[in-house]
This record gives structure tokens, sequence and C-alpha cells, in this order.
């Protein structure tokens, strides 16, 4: 198998400037693809992008300076975090891509869907500039070696890769299905938590929380944790992309602090099945912090926590409720909007919803544990075809499959 350089294959071009009296049109020629768009389709196993909540005309061509991308080019982040994510999708029509994007365009050399899962295996997050803006340089890039074999091989190795991403792809569905078994046993318990139908007390978030002085905070404000205070181990320091739309904790990409840094930022401390809360920009998402991971700490202003009073409300009744769909619209009514929308802890502290019995909500905590061990029963599987893909991609490009 030859190798080749990326920028012999493809051509890579960087997104437009998105002015935004054009943004937010529902239907279009084009539609303009931003890195949120990128990214969601990524976390959501999709490979393919064609369509996005921004559409463009062919009369706007002119004013952004812009052609429109093929369909089958591979698109990624090219500025700012979402590098770190990694994600790739392959355009599935021609469509535009905001100034934060890059599209590899592939030429007649190689196949659309070989480079998109090429292109999987290298974390471009190192190739990042080491600025307070992390961004991705076009000669950087196009120095990327690829084994490039004939084009008949490339499809073969395609279709293998398909093959094997629609197997995990199954099981990730099976995954989300038992977050709706956990939501149809909450709403068959205790009916909609804000409006409170089943007659129970209607109390506060304030009103549940434990006595401590700090049992509503969020993190320290920027000023306080600088890049140079992140270590490679010590106190864990969680912040918004740790707690996943999905209702879980993630493990993955902690950063660390020194204990004398941990020790001054005491006010934000996380305690054990203390329900933590994304707060800035993305709003509402939640977990309960595992009982493993020891002392840590919330990183920024963007996440929050409610260390609740246990013999009121249980974590998981407190978690299961915010992630309804009801608890969510007061959420976002709540909200702010300034660079950004938010919620403040002011706001935080005067949500409600109906509060049942501490047994009944035993009862619902035995129910979900039910569901968790047949959820931790299809992780495990979900990591075997992970390690499984992972070899078959090694393989793949070091010419063995």
């Amino acid at each position: 198998m030859t190798l080749t350089h990326l920028g012999d294959i493809v051509s890579l071009r960087a997104g437009v400037a998105f002015p935004l009296d054009l943004q937010g049109r529902p239907a279009g020629d084009y539609p303009l693809a931003k890195v949120g768009d990128i990214s969601k389709a990524g976390r959501n196993g999709k490979s393919v992008l064609s369509s996005s909540n921004h559409y463009v005309d062919k009369v706007d061509l002119k004013r952004l300076g812009a052609t429109p991308i093929p369909q089958g080019s591979v698109l990624f982040a090219k500025i700012g975090e979402a590098i770190r994510q990694n994600h790739r999708v392959i355009a599935g029509c021609p469509l535009l891509v905001d100034n934060n994007a890059m599209a590899a365009i592939p030429t007649a050399r190689i196949e659309s869907r070989y480079l998109y899962h090429f292109l999987r295996t290298v974390d471009l997050y190192r190739m990042a500039s080491a600025t307070t803006v992390p961004s991705l340089r076009k000669t950087d890039l196009a120095s990327i070696s690829v084994p490039l074999p004939p084009l008949p091989e490339q499809r073969r190795i395609a279709d293998v890769l398909d093959r094997a991403e629609a197997l995990r792809a199954k099981r990730r569905a099976a995954l989300a299905q038992l977050d709706t078994l956990t939501q149809s046993i909450f709403l068959d318990m205790f009916g909609d938590p804000v409006a409170g139908d089943m007659g129970w007390p209607i109390e506060s978030i304030a009103s549940i929380a434990s006595g401590e002085k700090h049992a509503i905070v969020d993190g320290p404000f920027g000023s306080s944790l600088k890049r140079h205070h992140y270590k490679q181990s010590g106190i864990p320091v969680i912040r918004i992309g740790n707690v996943s739309k999905g209702g879980e904790f993630v493990r993955s990409d902690l950063l660390f602090i020194d204990r004398s840094v941990f020790e001054s930022l005491r006010r934000s401390r996380i305690w054990p099945q203390d329900v933590l809360i994304t707060r800035v920009g993305t709003l509402g998402n939640s977990c309960i912090f595992p009982d493993d991971i020891g002392d840590a700490l919330l990183s920024t202003t963007g996440v929050c926590k409610i260390t609740v009073n246990p013999s009121r409300v249980l974590p998981v009744f407190l978690h299961a409720a915010i992630r309804m769909p009801t608890f969510q619209e007061q959420i976002h009514r709540s909200a702010s909007t300034s660079v950004q929308k938010y919620f403040n802890l002011t706001a935080l502290r005067s949500w409600h919803l109906a509060v049942p019995p501490i047994a009944i909500q035993r009862v619902f905590a035995d129910r979900v544990a039910m569901v968790e061990t047949l959820r931790e029963q299809h992780r495990v599987s979900q990591a075997r075809f992970d390690a499984l893909f992972a070899s078959i991609q090694l393989r793949a490009f070091s010419g063995e499959l």
C-alpha cells in the first residue's frame, strides 16, 4: 500500500463567514452547516450530513464569496475546542460550511468513504496550534500521510468499515431505547414532574437541596482557573463536556488540578451523588456524579451542581425529573441571553417539581437500577464492538485487511 500526502489527493477548503441576516432560513438552495451541525451528526453516529438549521440561495453565493462544497466531501471543525471532539461527516449534498469548519474535497484518486474512514483515525487536535484558540492550518493537514491502495481496494475497505460501523450503531440504538424505558417508568409512576398531576406537593429546588452552604453552586469564574493550572493527574476538574446529553457522566477527557488549587476553590467542590447540570450554551444536560471518583471540582460557571437532602429527594429521582420534557421547558423559559443562552442560580433555585413520598422514590430507584444493569451489559457489548472496530481500522489502513 503506497503512502501519499493528503494535499495531493484532496482539495482542502475553509468555510465562509456567515452574516447574521442570512442565518435561520429553514429552506433554500444549499444547507450551510455550522460546526455544531457537524458535531451533532458525529455524536449521533451519523456519517452523512444533508441538512442544517440554516440555508442560503444561489443568489447569496456572490455576496459570501463562496462556491458550494461538492457532495462526498469530508467535513470537520478547524477552530476551537470542537477540534478536540474529532467528528467527521460526509456532505450528503452540495452545501456550504461556516468559517469554523473545513472540507476535504476528494479528487478522482480517492473514494469518499475511504477518505472519511481514514480521517476518523487521525487525531486532528494534536495538530492544532497551541494558542488560546486552537486552529488547524492547511499546510499541516496537507502533509498528513495517507495509505492509498487502488480504488477497488479502497471501496472494499470502506464497505467492510461501513458494515462494522452499522453493528456499532445498532448497539448505540439499543442503549438509547433503554434511556426511553427509564423515562416511561418515570411517567407511569409520577406523571408530569412540573404540573404535579399526581397530587403530590410542589417544591422548589431550593427547598429540596441539603442545608449545606454550598448545596447549589457553579464553578469558579474563568479568572480563577487558567490553562497552566491543569495537570496530567490530581483532582479531577469537571467541565460541560463531562455531562452528556444522554444523562451520563463522561469519564473521558478529564482535566486535573493540584490539591492546593482545589483547596483554594472548595466552594465549587462536587460530592458523590450530586446532580450536575450544564447552564451556559448547552442548557439542561444533567447527570449524577459517580461515587468512585473522590474529590472533584466544577471547572467553570458553565456547570452547576445540586446537593440534595436525601430525606426529601433521591438524586436518581431529581435527575430523571430534570430530563423530562416539561422540566427542560422550565429550564429554557428561565434562560437569559447575552452572547449565548444561560440560566443563573437564582432561577435554578426557583424551579419547581412535584415531590412524591421518599418510599415511592425508592421503588423508582430500584427499577432504574435494573435498567442500569441492562445498560451496563449493553455497554460492555458496545465496548467489544468498539475494540473490534478499532482493530479493523488498524488493519484496514496498514494493508492487512
